[in-house]
């Protein structure tokens, strides 16, 4: 269920899905349900991809969307696909700046169109 909401995320260079790109699959998103978890792991295009932040940031507003409230959501690159991997997962699961990428009116339309 997990991944049907995120498979057909455009990625934000390309014209393509996060599944056509093999950035997303299925095997890399963990679900708990009786601990309310859900932990995608996504893998950049490239090891130095400009745009993981943002493809972290659209994977993790599209589930808080989609998902209900009880859900705690994780999204991390997937272990050395990045150079800037820590970095990146601390960004994409920072509470404070999540909120406020998504107060950026820009920010806010380019993961629209995602």
């Amino acid at each position: 269920e997990i991944f049907e909401y995120i498979r057909n995320i455009n990625d934000p260079e390309h014209p393509l899905t996060l599944e056509a790109l093999n950035v997303v699959n299925v095997d890399n998103i963990t679900v708990d349900d009786a601990n309310n978890t859900v932990i995608v792991k996504f893998t950049p295009t490239i090891p130095h991809c400009s745009m993981a932040t943002l493809i972290g940031l659209c994977i993790r507003i599209k589930l808080l969307r989609s998902l209900a409230n009880r859900f705690k959501i994780t999204v991390l690159i997937y272990p050395g696909s990045h150079q800037s991997e820590l970095a990146i997962n601390k960004q994409l699961n920072d509470k404070e700046r999540v909120a406020a990428a998504i107060e950026n009116n820009h920010l806010y339309e380019v993961v629209n169109k995602c």
